[in-house]
Order: C-alpha cells, then structure tokens, then sequence
C-alpha cells in the first residue's frame, strides 16, 4: 500500500514538473566560467540548497509563508547544469502560477546568486528577466559638485587676469630704460671715416663734430 502510495505521488510531481510546462522555469548554471578552478560539484545537496533558497524567496510573497522545500521540484536535471523546477500547492495538487514564481526571484535574486557564488549571467533564469542594480546616491550632493566646478574655474581665471596684469606692468617697465640704452650707445658711438675718428653728431645738445669744421670756424667762434 505505501508503495503505491509513493508511486502514485512520484508519478503526479513527475507530471507537475516537465520542460515547457506550465508554471515550470529553467535555469542554467556556468559555475565552471564563474569560479574556474574552485568551481564545486552540483549534486543533491546543491539541489537541496536550491529548493531551500526558492521555498526561501516563495515565503517572502504574501499567502505563500507556508511554503516548504518539498513543495519546489527539479526535474530534466543535466550534468551540464541545468533543469526545470516549478512550485507546488500540495492542498490543491497544483503548481502556482507563474507570476508569483517570476515574482519571488526578482526579489530575491541577489540572496540566491549569493549562495551559489554566481551571478545574473553564470545562474540563469530563462524566463525571469535579471533584475537591476539599485542606483546608487552620491556620496556628495550634486549641487556642491557642482559649486566646487564653478569656484575652480573663478579661481584660474582670476590667477590668469593677475599673471597678465603683471607682464604688461613688466613690458611698460622695460621699455623707456631700453630705449635710453639704445640712445646712449648711439651717443658714444664714434665712427672712423678715411681714418679720422669722427665724433656723432650730439642732437641732443647741439654738438658739432670739430672733423667738419673749418679753419674759420675753430678760429671764429659764433
């Protein structure tokens, strides 16, 4: 009598739970791309922790807290690590719908990648879209950014409007004294003509060159 009472529950779960079935999801797992060399086995105690982490998530939905590991089911489980699982209503012989399911693992997607050290693209779920990322404030206030930009750029300008004030001051300083020292070398500059040495002419002072002067004009003054 058990026998048949075990079969006959082996034989209604084996129908609840079938590739493309209602209600049913399938998962593929890369855990030899995520972890490489540390990568661990999946057997029944993965399986186990499976279920638990699923009936964990199921729990969490409202009017589904009575939910049990014995209640989630794998099936078509392959050694390259994948298989079908659906959840189950025992009170009703049933698998619960779909979108209670999808519901469940959106919430609870990052405690059951955590537990198998995998992510959204090493444990798929087929048909559960992966969930985003919360996004995440600024650790300062955006206007303060942006204040701070803005004071910078005040500071360089100004640093560049005193730099430039300077120069010029430089360049206004500079050009009287070279143009006294243009005329000063040209004062005492003494030019050698048919080999007489020849005094410039001094415009400022009205000087003449005694070179150019006649006989007359030494003897004669004006």
């Amino acid at each position: 009598m058990l026998c048949l009472l075990f079969f006959l529950v082996t034989a209604v779960r084996a129908e609840l739970c079938q590739p493309d079935a209602e209600n049913a999801f399938k998962v593929r797992l890369s855990i030899r791309t995520a972890l490489g060399d540390k990568a661990y086995a999946w057997d029944t105690n993965e399986e186990y922790l499976f279920k638990a982490m699923v009936a964990f998530s199921m729990r969490k939905v409202p009017n589904r807290e009575t939910t049990e590991i014995s209640h989630v089911l794998l099936c078509n489980v392959t050694q390259r690590v994948s298989f079908w699982f659906v959840v189950t209503d025992p009170s009703k012989n049933h698998t619960l719908p779909a979108v209670e399911i999808q519901s469940a693992i959106r919430m609870n997607r990052n405690r059951i990648n955590n537990a198998f050290f995998l992510n959204d693209q090493t444990l798929e779920f087929l048909k559960i879209p992966s969930t985003l990322a919360p996004p995440t404030d600024p650790s300062m206030p955006i206007w303060i950014i942006i204040f701070s930009v803005i004071f910078c750029i005040v500071i360089v300008a100004v640093m560049l409007l005193i730099l430039s004030g300077i120069r010029q001051r430089r360049r206004k300083s500079k050009g009287p004294s070279e143009v006294d020292d243009t005329e000063d070398k040209c004062e005492n500059m003494i030019t050698i003509e048919n080999g007489i040495p020849c005094d410039p002419l001094d415009t400022k002072g009205g000087h003449i060159n005694d070179a150019f002067m006649t006989e007359d004009e030494r003897l004669t003054p004006l």
